[in-house]
């Protein structure tokens, strides 16, 4: 997954976990750090949006289109805080970390690879208007219950 979209779904699971009237101190602290470090950064992100419908693919749609035009791509600090809140969020909140979903679209390359994505529900990838010369590789991608394949 790419720098933005990491970014972009730690965003949507903090908002979805977070800003539950009873999420864990640590979901919150991590997704307010999160939203706080972007808006300090990059001015122009709102995630208000989000917040109201985090599963919603225009709302993250739109939070990728200000994220890359911000250039927030190569933010190293911005990327392994949005790695640390889905940590956060799937160690105190299950459900919220239940689904993964994952959109590539309009993306050139030689070769794809996803390695080790789990979810106790349901793992969606979409492909859209991709060209990829090498090949695909997906390995680890686990949903369900645990112990159940």
């Amino acid at each position: 997954m790419d720098p933005i979209m990491i970014i972009v779904t730690a965003l949507a699971a903090g908002a979805a976990a977070g800003l539950k009237p009873t999420a864990e101190q640590a979901i919150k602290d991590a997704y307010v750090g999160l939203k706080t470090l972007i808006q300090h950064k990059y001015k122009i992100l709102s995630v208000e949006a989000l917040e109201q419908k985090p599963d919603s693919e225009t709302k993250q749609a739109s939070i990728v289109e200000d994220l890359t035009d911000a250039g927030a791509a190569n933010d190293m600090e911005l990327l392994d805080q949005a790695k640390s809140l889905i940590d956060v969020v799937k160690a105190h909140d299950l459900a919220a970390a239940a689904r993964i979903n994952i959109n590539f679209e309009d993306i050139e390359a030689s070769y794809l690879k996803l390695k080790d994505a789990a979810a106790e529900g349901d793992v969606n990838i979409t492909i859209k208007k991709t060209t990829i010369s090498g090949g695909i590789y997906l390995e680890g991608l686990t949903a369900g219950t645990p112990g159940k394949k």
